[in-house]
């Protein structure tokens, strides 16, 4: 039996006829259609269960970061300031998708209304700038430290920080308002159904009966403009920070500092790639299968919230420390609880909880 098109099959949905897109412009149509990921709808519910274990894994860290900073008085330094800024970057950039994309694989409720998803696209693309921003200035913080380690607390003061993390949301917030404000103009006289799990701006982009070539050049620029010169300062950092690296004499120290080093860039490289995947093959990838761009389009935002946390934060020693003795702390009340008051607990020198008087 052949199966009706789903655009047909949702029309009853649509806020105006399909028919009629050639004569009538919706300047501002009540809702859009979000079909998940096209072609792929039979294992939506398979899908969602990756995406959902990113999802918490994302929440629960970054959470987890920031409290941790915020407890501990000798994680306040430019490190772990600008790691709390990208932990609320990726917080802010999972939770503006993957509640809708769960919905949908999960309840089939794919419409979403005209000023939420201008919103939604307005936010993503904004803390997505932010986020390449922010590894910026982490990336020039390792470089003053391992570089310039004896003026890194001069360089880099609280002030410093202050005024390079204002300067990441502004440059956010002001490069995608034009985009936002022409979208926010266009009329939709075509159709509202957007082959996308949320609301992706060249996807937008291409709903509209209006000339988009303006905001497609502009969507260029801030493309190469921000990403583009944001990776080569990333690059240049990085080359600067091995050269010192190989010239440490100390083995283990150079091990230790290297394997940190690399699996920050990992972390960058897992953003930078895919992200500009995506943005490239809307403009230029006509050949690449819809649901293979669709799947790209949501890890760009979906698995750096989820590794952020634990290269920059489980990898990272002060921070693994502190969290270990939070656990360690927790299980002491426990079991104190169960076994009274006067029982003692202590942590061995292996990292193991251990009953008993103190040594």
């Amino acid at each position: 039996m052949q199966r009706t098109p789903f655009c047909l099959r949702v029309g009853h949905l649509l806020p105006y006829s399909m028919s009629d897109s050639n004569t009538t412009h919706f300047t501002n149509p009540s809702t859009f259609i979000l079909l998940g990921i096209p072609g792929l709808e039979v294992a939506h519910v398979w899908i969602s269960i990756p995406f959902s274990i990113m999802y918490v894994v994302a929440i629960f860290g970054n959470f987890t970061i920031l409290f941790i900073v915020k407890t501990e008085p000798s994680l306040h330094g430019p490190m772990y300031y600008f790691l709390c800024m990208l932990a609320v970057t990726d917080l802010v950039l999972s939770m503006s998708i993957l509640p809708k994309t769960l919905s949908i694989f999960w309840f089939n409720s794919r419409e979403i209304d005209f000023s939420a998803c201008l919103t939604q696209m307005y936010f993503l693309h904004c803390f997505v700038v932010m986020e390449s921003g922010i590894f910026v200035a982490m990336a020039l913080d390792r470089y003053v430290a391992i570089c310039n380690p004896l003026r890194h607390s001069t360089i880099l003061r609280n002030s410093v920080v202050a005024k390079i993390g204002l300067a990441v949301v502004l440059r956010g917030g002001m490069i995608i308002l034009p985009s936002f404000l022409l979208a926010r103009q266009w009329p939709y006289c075509r159709t509202n159904i957007i082959p996308h799990t949320h609301c992706e701006h060249m996807a937008v982009m291409k709903l509209a009966c209006a000339d988009t070539r303006v905001t497609s050049y502009y969507g260029l620029f801030v493309i190469f403009s921000v990403m583009g010169l944001d990776g080569i300062f990333i690059a240049v950092s990085y080359i600067q920070i091995l050269r010192a690296i190989f010239s440490l004499s100390i083995k283990d120290t150079l091990l230790k500092t290297f394997g940190t080093c690399g699996s920050h860039l990992c972390a960058t490289l897992a953003f930078y790639i895919p992200a500009l995947f995506s943005f490239l093959t809307y403009r230029f990838g006509h050949n690449v299968p819809l649901y293979f761009h669709v799947l790209i389009g949501n890890v760009y935002l979906l698995v750096p919230p989820m590794i952020n946390p634990i290269i920059y934060g489980v990898r990272t020693k002060q921070i693994r420390d502190r969290l270990l003795q939070l656990i360690t702390h927790k299980e002491a009340k426990f079991f104190s609880s169960c076994f009274g008051s006067q029982t003692h607990f202590h942590v061995d020198l292996g990292g193991e909880l251990v009953l008993g008087p103190l040594p």
